[in-house]
């Protein structure tokens, strides 16, 4: 996890005296902290890079199924419209035969 550094600032009127030993503290915080400090930023830096990149991926990835959706949606119309046309070639090839002709039995017998 990271973290950050918290600075508290001192009220406005201080004695010349305090206000003096309160900037030497916060230079030496900032000083003793300034190591920490870039390897935080090192870090913090490098996990932005990679959430970055990882983002990036994920969009690449996503643009992909998203075409590979639409390919497929357009290649399922396209067979939808032969079946359509194999099932009305197949209904005219039924009514055209004589074997598929409904009959009426009864006429037939007697």
């Amino acid at each position: 996890m990271i973290k950050k550094n918290c600075v508290h600032r001192m009220p406005t009127k201080l004695s010349p005296r305090v206000a003096a030993l309160h900037s030497k503290k916060e230079d030496e915080y900032f000083t003793m902290s300034s190591e920490d400090g870039d390897m935080e930023n090192q870090a913090e830096l490098e996990e932005k890079t990679r959430l970055i990149n990882q983002v990036l991926e994920l969009q690449h990835t996503l643009e992909d199924l998203s075409a590979r959706v639409d390919a497929v949606k357009e290649e399922n119309l396209k067979l939808k419209s032969e079946n359509q046309v194999l099932g009305q070639y197949i209904e005219n090839l039924m009514s055209a035969s004589s074997v598929f002709q409904t009959t009426d039995t009864k006429s037939k017998r007697k």
